[in-house]
C-alpha cells in the first residue's frame, strides 16, 4: 500500500530535482516574472467579481503556463497533463500537490484574451526594458533574419486556394461554419532553398553540391538580435510567403549602440540601403552574385567575413526549432503571432539564464 507523501518526502524530491539541474528552477532564479503583472492586468481587464463565481487564476501563473508551452512545444491539453504529472512544472508555477491546475480550456481562454488585447508586443517590450535595467544594453550592432515556422498543411482544392489567396471564403465553406473555423486562411506556402551534396558518377567519394527546393507551409518569424548578447530585440510575424527584405525597416532597432547591420542577400535592395544610410547605419548585408557570373573574389571574402557575424542568428532559430520544437497549432495570424512572440520571449529567458551563468553583462 502506498502511503501519502510527507513534507520531507516532497522536500527530498525537490532537492533531487535541483541537484539534477532543473532548468526551470534556474529560470525562476534569474527572472522575476512579476515584471509582467502590470501589462497582463491591463490586457485582461478583469470584470467586477461582485456577482460571485470562482476566483480567477493568477495572471502571472497563467503567463508562466504559456512559457512552459513555448519551451516544451505543448498543446493546451498536453500542458494540463504535464503540470499535473511533473513536479518541476508545479514548482515553477508555485503550485503544491493539492494546488488547483487550470484545465486546457482555461489556458486557451487566457491566451485568447491576450490575442484580442494584442498584448504580446507590450509583454515583449516590458521584458526588453527589464533587460536594459539589468545592464543588458543592445550593443555591437544588430543581425536580421527570418525563418519559416511550420503549421499543419491544409488540404484544399484549386478553387478553394484561389479564393483564399483573394481573401475570400470559398463558396463551399459558407454553409459549413465549423469548417471555416478549422481552416487556416492566413498561413501560406513557400519554398525554402537548401544546399546538399549528392553522389556523382560511380566514384563513392565523388559528391557535387546541389540546391534543394523544399516546399513549406506556415508562417515566418522575423527577428533582429543584438550582436553583443545574442538577445532578440525586435521581431515580427507574417505568412510564410512574405518577402524578408520588406521587413528590414520594422526590425531595425534605434536603441542599439552599434551602427552595424548584418543580413543575408534577401535584405539587399536599393530601398533598404537608402533606409540604412538615412539612419546612419553601416550596412553589412551580403552582396549578390550577378546571374551566370562568378562572385568576384574580393566580394566573396567580404561575404565570408559577414557570415562569421551573421551566423549567430542561426543559433536562435536552431534553439527554437530543435530544442523548443516551435510549431504553430493555432489558426490565423493573430494567434500565430502570440505563439511566435512567446517563443521569442522564451528564447530570451533561456538566453538570459545562460548569460547570467557566464557572469554577463560585459
Amino acid at each position: 500500500m502506498v502511503g501519502q507523501p510527507g513534507f520531507f518526502d516532497l522536500s527530498d524530491r525537490y532537492a533531487a530535482l535541483s541537484a539534477a539541474g532543473d532548468p526551470l528552477e534556474r529560470l525562476s532564479a534569474v527572472l522575476d516574472f512579476e515584471v509582467f503583472r502590470g501589462p497582463l492586468i491591463a490586457a485582461l481587464r478583469r470584470s467586477d467579481r461582485c456577482k460571485g463565481g470562482r476566483p480567477p487564476f493568477d495572471p502571472v501563473m497563467m503567463f508562466k503556463i504559456l512559457v512552459l508551452q513555448a519551451l516544451y512545444s505543448l498543446s493546451d491539453e498536453g500542458c494540463e497533463f504535464q503540470i499535473k504529472d511533473r513536479l518541476s512544472f508545479q514548482r515553477f508555477l508555485g503550485l503544491g500537490l493539492d494546488g488547483r491546475v487550470p484545465d486546457a480550456t482555461t489556458v486557451w481562454l487566457f491566451r485568447e484574451r491576450l490575442v484580442k488585447a494584442k498584448a504580446i508586443d507590450k509583454l515583449f517590450a516590458r521584458f526588453d526594458a527589464a533587460l536594459t535595467e539589468r545592464g543588458y544594453l543592445a550593443m555591437g550592432g544588430q543581425i536580421i533574419d527570418a525563418t519559416v515556422v511550420p503549421a499543419p498543411k491544409q488540404r484544399n482544392t484549386d478553387e478553394e486556394k484561389a479564393a483564399i489567396k483573394e481573401g475570400k471564403i470559398p463558396e463551399r465553406w459558407k454553409t459549413r461554419p465549423a469548417k471555416v473555423r478549422q481552416k487556416d486562411r492566413d498561413a501560406r506556402w513557400t519554398v525554402k532553398y537548401s544546399k546538399a551534396k549528392v553522389k556523382e558518377g560511380g566514384d563513392p567519394k565523388g559528391f557535387k553540391p546541389v540546391d534543394l527546393a523544399i516546399p513549406m507551409f506556415g508562417y515566418k518569424n522575423h527577428i533582429g538580435i543584438d550582436r553583443a548578447h545574442g538577445l532578440i530585440r525586435t521581431w515580427d510575424a507574417s505568412a510564410a510567403n512574405a518577402h524578408d527584405g520588406a521587413r528590414l525597416p520594422e526590425l531595425i532597432s534605434k536603441q542599439n549602440t552599434g551602427s552595424g547591420v548584418w543580413a543575408d542577400t534577401a535584405y539587399r535592395s536599393k530601398k533598404n540601403e537608402a533606409f540604412l544610410e538615412r539612419g546612419m547605419f553601416k550596412s553589412n548585408i551580403h552582396q549578390r552574385r550577378m546571374p551566370r557570373r562568378p562572385l568576384p573574389e574580393h566580394i566573396a571574402r567580404a561575404n565570408a567575413r559577414r557570415s562569421a557575424v551573421r551566423s549567430a542568428v542561426e543559433h536562435v532559430f536552431a534553439g527554437q526549432k530543435h530544442r523548443m520544437g516551435l510549431f504553430i497549432r493555432t489558426i490565423g495570424i493573430a494567434r500565430a503571432r502570440i505563439k511566435i512572440g512567446m517563443a521569442n520571449l522564451a528564447y530570451n529567458f533561456q538566453r538570459l539564464a545562460w548569460l547570467e551563468g557566464r557572469g554577463a553583462p560585459a
